[in-house]
């Protein structure tokens, strides 16, 4: 089953899509997110998230500055400062 992910700014929803996985520039460290995650709320450092769309792809990478990132029943949802 697909993750749902969503990443949004302040100012607009950036994207949302279904992926197979996200890696996020954790606090903490780097984690990974795939669907059925359990529930879980980190904060993030600057760097770059990795969006992985089929389980074998290469990732996209998206560059992000600080915010939060929130696992849940709906999938993840990163609360970002900024993109790009």
């Amino acid at each position: 089953m697909p993750l749902h992910f969503e990443l949004v700014t302040p100012e607009r929803l950036v994207r949302s899509e279904e992926v197979h996985m996200v890696v996020v520039p954790g606090t903490e460290g780097d984690f990974g997110v795939l669907e059925g995650h359990a529930p879980f709320m980190s904060t993030i450092r600057d760097g770059a998230l990795a969006v992985y769309r089929t389980e074998r792809g290469e990732p996209e990478t998206v560059a992000i500055s600080g915010g939060f990132a929130e696992v849940n029943a709906r999938g993840l949802t990163v609360l970002a400062e900024r993109v790009g």
